[in-house]
């Protein structure tokens, strides 16, 4: 009888930096390892095909990006996040899982088939379009709020595919993830799981390009089907392995405690919304998580708005800055799984959970500062570059796409793991009505407060991309505020995380016991 694992110290050194994952873990990990990829399949695929819909539509353009985050998708997420909040006191795990991916995927699918077809029915006339500039100003904010109100259908799909990145992607998955993984797992799987995630960058960003390629006149339309078809398609493989898992895995012992714990009555927690946020409110370290949150969503939004705004001048062709948003998914695909395979789970384990959470808002930092510095002065430089046969904006639209790859790739194989592992040693009210308030709201909030700021400066501004400056030193400021939260949350992750490890070693007794008895 062989000896039943207890960690990854009895992995060789090149396995313990590649694969450190027991042969008899494949069973829980690999079909998490699918649901990642598949959910992100899918967010990569909507968070593309939003901003092609509405940068390029006729009369839209970035402007609406701010206004959209802040007046449409922030109140969503909120009404999002009060109706889990409550599904969560009366539904099981299971049936909540269901609650909440299954609507998602039912507005995809008719988008892609009904109301996208069907737009132009549904969208205001001419004469209702040239009150709203008569009565809105004539600016960047005025051109803003009559691309949502001309082009709602658009707007509620930008709204919808937001939403899917925190109900499905950070609440949904993260929450059952952190449900089922012991800490011991957490440090060997998540690195590991973001490769999923990544691998379906490079999938959907393909799939977006060979759709955007596809078909004449009318072609987006049918790209748009082609899209929303395999989305719906991976949305239902996410339900059917969720559904194989809760009967096929989670009734193991050896893969999840509470299968092998005594029967007991449950009894959850019956907080209202405004207990919860009161608890939030009481908790430094809860407060921590959602300043990191915060300052995430702001300082990308700030700068990702500038970029957009730029990639519209250089590809005012839906088709073509559908492609190129697919050529740059792709990318971030492969830097992102580098990053995954050889720094992640290493940097972790080796160094530390500050150190690891730290890394994002530097990269983002230098990699930003660099492109703002561009767009302040990049027109210094024309001379040079048409020697090489480029310009300025084919230059700052490289030096954005640049700039978001490095950022997102940080994001993606160290913020986001590292997020999700201040979670696990919390308690479970923290975990389901802390994470909701966080990652649904507190995102969004995050993105929402860049948002006031583009706002406020687009009064004033005749273009986003004459922003820069100002925007330069807001995320200055919200990074110094992001590094300090991070380092406080290392010091208080690393004591809750040694008195649970006191507790509770590698293996709790019943799976220990039903580890020997398969080994």
């Amino acid at each position: 009888m062989s000896k039943p694992p207890t960690g990854p110290a009895e992995f060789g050194k090149i396995r313990s930096i590649f694969w450190p994952i027991h042969s008899y873990e494949l069973r829980k990990m690999l079909p998490m390892f699918f649901m990642f990829f598949c959910i992100s399949f899918v967010y990569t695929i909507v968070r593309d095909t939003k901003d092609t819909l509405i940068v390029t539509a006729p009369g839209s353009g970035a402007e609406a990006i701010p206004f959209l985050k802040v007046w449409c998708v922030v109140p969503a997420a909120i009404f999002f996040m009060l109706i889990y909040s409550s599904l969560s006191n009366s539904l099981s795990k299971e049936r909540l899982f269901y609650a909440t991916i299954l609507p998602f995927i039912a507005f995809f699918g008719l988008f892609g088939f009904v109301i996208y077809p069907m737009r132009e029915m549904l969208q205001p006339g001419a004469e209702t379009v040239a009150s709203l500039q008569a009565f809105l100003p004539a600016s960047a904010a005025g051109k803003g709020i009559i691309s949502i109100l001309h082009h709602w259908p658009l707007a509620l799909f930008y709204i919808l595919a937001e939403l899917w990145g925190s109900m499905i992607l950070s609440l949904a998955f993260w929450g059952f993830a952190n449900d089922i993984t012991r800490i011991h797992e957490a440090k060997r799987f998540y690195g590991l799981l973001g490769i999923g995630a990544n691998l379906a960058l490079v999938f959907s960003g393909r799939a977006i390009v060979w759709a955007s390629n596809a078909g004449e006149g009318e072609a987006y339309t049918q790209s748009l089907k082609v899209l929303m078809f395999l989305v719906v398609a991976a949305g239902f493989a996410v339900v059917w392995t969720y559904s194989w898992m809760q009967r096929n895995v989670l009734t193991d012992p050896r893969y999840y405690e509470a299968a092998g714990a005594p029967k007991a009555k449950k009894e959850k927690p019956k907080l209202s919304m405004m207990e919860s946020v009161r608890f939030l409110g009481r908790s430094k370290y809860l407060g921590c998580i959602a300043i990191i949150v915060v300052a995430y969503g702001a300082s990308i939004n700030l700068v990702e708005v500038v970029w957009k705004s730029q990639l519209k001048l250089q590809y005012p062709n839906p088709k073509e800055y559908s492609a190129f948003m697919g050529h740059f998914s792709e990318m971030t695909g492969i830097v992102t799984m580098f990053m995954f395979i050889f720094v992640s789970h290493n940097v972790i384990r080796r160094l530390g959970w500050t150190f690891a959470a730290l890394v994002t808002p530097v990269v983002l930092g230098i990699t930003g500062g660099l492109f703002l510095l561009f767009m302040v002065y990049g027109e210094l430089t024309r001379n040079f570059l048409l020697t090489f046969s480029t310009t300025p904006l084919m230059m700052a639209v490289v030096f954005g796409a640049a700039q978001n790859i490095l950022s997102k790739s940080a994001k993606y194989s160290l913020f986001d793991p590292t997020k999700e592992m201040a979670y696990i040693p919390l308690d479970p009210e923290s975990k389901v009505k802390g994470k909701a308030a966080i990652d649904v709201v507190g995102a969004r909030l995050g993105k929402s407060g860049g948002s006031f700021v583009q706002q406020g400066l687009m009064l004033f501004m005749p273009t986003v991309a004459s922003m820069a400056p100002i925007v330069g030193l807001a995320c200055l400021l919200i990074l110094g505020c992001w590094i300090l939260a991070a380092r406080n949350l290392g010091k208080k992750y690393e004591e809750l995380v040694a008195g649970r490890e006191e507790e509770v070693p590698s293996q709790s007794a019943p799976a220990r016991k039903t580890a020997l008895k398969h080994a």
